[in-house]
């Protein structure tokens, strides 16, 4: 054989391999980077799981009209875990060894968020939570992010803020009630307001939980009347808040303030369920439209969510859940390219040593990756007629009561 045929041989051999390498390089460039999740699309949290899924949804094809993340399109892989947190751990694990995504985000809410922990630290997964009160107080997590602006003690931001509101009342009340779902989060929340109490010197003369599928209220309420507290807070689930706002409005329960913990309010069902029922109550809420909330982007993201929603049926106002969702998945988006890769130990460490801009504001991580500062909004609902939901975009209907970064009033006493 001639050198010439030899050097012919080698060159062709180089081409075809040179051109071998740059198919597979574009068909991976060309992959998508796959974001993992189970969603409640049924069951008793399906009204927020579909109202989150839209969000992530519309953050997707926000990011991939700008080309993607790391030059390549997001897709977003999900199940529906239909509510049931026993389906959680066998979703994510599908997720992650078959559907290999590169990334996993959280279900919604506490009950569905702490299943999901072991196989997420099993992986070593870095995970943004949506929606998770005290999660991470258990596992200890150092790739864990939660989106909810309750701060670093997560459980006490809600009771916390009811009782600073107590706190500023002149005289401030003596006596409380509580009372709340036996359940994950209704024990968090009146485990924390209970220790609140006794620290302020408050006297407890009703403590009483009940199980998450009572229906009759009425016995609660009257029994809390007969307890004649000055203050009652309440920490419930949606179904329940109704039937015990229902319950106190039929018994006339006096009180100087009523609410404070009851997850049903923040959603516009709820709220134009309740209707004038709500009048005074406290309750809380991660935004209402104040000026002091405007922050960049949101108005648009609202206007653009709630065109969809009204279109698929679902929370019409989206101001409880949706911004958030999206600016979790923001955070999830800057993580990544500012770490320029898909490392998981990477993305957390950039995730605990940056604050990231968002539509709700900008916020840091603190160790447990809860918000550094809380920002639960304490508001009383007021000036409600009737049970149309529009009502409930005037910003008139709330009176932010703390923090006071965002206070927009004072409170109005008694609740009835």
């Amino acid at each position: 054989m001639s050198t010439l045929t030899v050097l012919f041989r080698q060159m062709t051999f180089a081409l075809a391999f040179l051109a071998a390498m740059f198919t597979a390089g574009s068909a991976m460039a060309a992959d998508p980077i796959k974001i993992g999740l189970s969603m409640a699309l049924t069951g008793g949290l399906a009204g927020n799981g579909k109202a989150a899924l839209l969000a992530i949804q519309m953050w997707a094809d926000d990011v991939n009209a700008k080309g993607g993340l790391l030059g390549r399109k997001v897709q977003i892989v999900h199940y529906d875990d239909q509510s049931n947190p026993s389906t959680v751990p066998s979703l994510y694990t599908k997720l992650i060894d078959l559907d290999k995504v590169d990334l996993v985000v959280s279900p919604y809410g506490t009950n569905l968020i702490a299943p999901a922990m072991p196989v997420v630290m099993q992986k070593g997964m870095t995970m943004m939570s949506l929606f998770g009160v005290g999660v991470n107080k258990q596992f200890d997590y150092d790739r864990y992010f939660q989106i909810m602006p309750l701060g670093v003690d997560s459980g006490y931001a809600i009771p916390n803020a009811f009782f600073e509101v107590v706190k500023a009342m002149n005289p401030m009340p003596k006596t409380v009630a509580i009372t709340g779902a036996d359940a994950e989060f209704g024990k968090i929340s009146t485990d924390a307001a209970r220790d609140i109490a006794k620290k302020m010197g408050l006297k407890i003369v009703y403590d009483r939980s009940y199980p998450p599928a009572s229906v009759d209220f009425a016995p609660i309420a009257r029994a809390i009347q007969s307890a004649n507290p000055e203050v009652v807070f309440i920490a419930g689930y949606p179904i329940d808040s109704v039937g015990l706002f229902r319950a106190i409005n039929e018994v006339g329960l006096k009180a100087k303030l009523v609410g404070g913990g009851s997850a049903g309010p923040q959603f516009a069902a709820v709220k134009a369920q309740l209707g004038p029922m709500l009048n005074n109550a406290l309750g809380y809420e991660t935004y209402v439209p104040s000026e002091k909330m405007n922050f960049p982007g949101i108005q648009d993201f609202l206007k653009r969510y709630q065109d969809k929603a009204a279109a698929q049926g679902i929370d019409p106002l989206g101001f409880y859940v949706p911004p958030f969702i999206y600016a979790a998945m923001e955070i999830v988006g800057q993580a990544v390219e500012k770490t320029k890769s898909l490392d998981q130990k990477a993305l957390a460490k950039t995730m605990h040593e940056n604050s990231f801009p968002t539509i709700v504001g900008d916020i840091r991580f603190a160790k447990n990756g809860e918000w550094t500062q809380p920002r639960m909004l304490m508001v009383q609902y007021k000036g409600i007629e009737g049970n149309g939901v529009d009502q409930f975009r005037d910003p008139a209907r709330y009176t932010v009561l703390y923090p006071p970064a965002f206070k927009s009033g004072d409170v109005i006493v008694p609740y009835r």
